[in-house]
């Protein structure tokens, strides 16, 4: 067998009982159409290096050959360890999980602004991931890996922000600054890509090759599931959904242009336009303005109303380019149903291309930031997993 051949039996492999959960060897075979030879070669390989474990069968038979109870492969929890943060507005959220993917502690503490520079952010977020692991009796240097979900224009590949909301300056390497104070490897990518490996990885899209996640929090985002894969682009920063634009020289979006979705739906677009409305210094709340809306109070019931009708136009146009199976509204809005209400879905319908099939189905998923971090966990798991196993190579080389 090449060494080509053994690293992509490895990778098989270890994904497969990562799928199965616990699984014994002959159905490896079976499962990844390996030989029953190589399966056995490779399996003792990722036992010596402590990546799965040898379990006790859930049926508790004895193997006729031996006499003695059949075992699972299982991955080995205690492997390593992963952390994952998602940067909101004016908060971080982080999850702490064990090489299995399980939950050992989480963590959610407020930043002092929510605009920070590249270096204070990252040493806000080195404070806050040692805390997480103490959390769990264990330090920040036992972190094998850590997966950030920031809003903006990522190019993940690279760790390349070119723009954020939540950071001073654009066109940063703001994965080596991250880097440099946590000491660590770490995996960045736009928040919206991690809201849908989430939902790939343990949420709506399990079972689904192809799906579209559209998150909408303090901004509106997408990410794209294609063939299993996160899209990201030629350049690494596609699926810009909230800057999609809706409107000729519209409304001022914070990203610097005109007329982009999120000067109309996002959070600070609503408030921005009750604040004009209205003629009254300091901003209101995004609440405040949904319930005068229900209670029925014009300016603001007219201010929802525009803003539903430029998502319905935005939805409309990424099913009419991509004709999605499956769109998963999901994030911190979800909360609210002003962008999910069914005149708003029903615009969406009015609006694609007619054929004589069933539009796409839309779901929502209300989740916290927990959760989002959880997708920038699962990315980052994914990556260390990738890293044991050259590291493996090289041991075995």
């Amino acid at each position: 067998m090449s060494v080509n051949q053994r690293e992509i039996g490895r990778r098989t492999l270890l994904g497969e009982i990562r799928r199965q959960q616990r699984v014994p060897r002959i159905d490896l075979s079976e499962l990844t159409g390996i030989s029953r030879a190589t399966v056995t070669t490779i399996t003792a390989e990722l036992l010596r290096e402590g990546l799965i474990e040898e379990v006790a069968s859930d049926q508790g038979e004895k193997d006729s050959k031996r006499g003695r109870p059949k075992v699972d492969l299982k991955i080995r929890g205690a492997a390593r360890l992963i952390a994952g943060a998602k940067i909101s507005h004016k908060t971080v959220s982080l999850v702490l999980l064990d090489f299995e993917g399980r939950q050992l502690a989480h963590h959610e503490a407020d930043l002092e602004s929510g605009v920070l520079s590249p270096e204070d952010m990252a040493a806000v977020l080195a404070d806050m991931l040692e805390d997480l692991a103490a959390k769990a009796s264990m330090r920040r240097a036992d972190v094998a890996g850590f997966g950030l979900g920031i809003a903006g224009i990522v190019d993940a590949p690279r760790g390349f922000v070119h723009w954020s909301p939540s950071l001073t300056n654009r066109n940063v390497q703001f994965g080596d600054v991250l880097e440099q104070a946590l000491g660590l490897p770490v995996f960045l990518d736009n928040d919206a890509n991690l809201v849908a490996m989430a939902e790939k990885s343990f949420g709506l899209g399990q079972g689904h090759s192809d799906f579209i996640v559209v998150t909408i929090e303090s901004g509106v985002g997408m990410g794209i599931v294609i063939n299993n894969e996160i899209y990201r682009g030629t350049r690494g920063c596609g699926a810009e959904f909230g800057h999609t634009k809706v409107h000729l020289e519209g409304a001022l979006c914070r990203c610097g242009q005109r007329g982009c979705l999120e000067a109309y739906a996002a959070d600070y677009a609503l408030t921005r336009e009750a604040m004009i409305a209205s003629g009254e210094a300091g901003e209101r709340r995004v609440e405040d303005i949904l319930r005068a809306a229900k209670e029925g109070d014009e300016m603001s019931a007219s201010i929802v109303k525009r803003a539903g009708r430029m998502f319905a136009m935005g939805l409309a146009n990424i099913v009419n380019i991509f004709d999605p199976e499956l769109i998963i509204l999901a994030g911190e809005q979800m909360q609210s149903s002003h962008l999910y209400a069914e005149d708003v879905i029903e615009g969406m319908r009015k609006l694609i291309v007619q054929v004589d099939k069933a539009p796409p189905e839309v779901v929502v998923h209300k989740w916290g930031n927990l959760m989002w971090a959880r997708g920038a966990a699962a990315y980052a798991l994914e990556n260390v997993s990738e890293n044991a196993l050259l590291e493996m190579a090289e041991n075995v080389a």
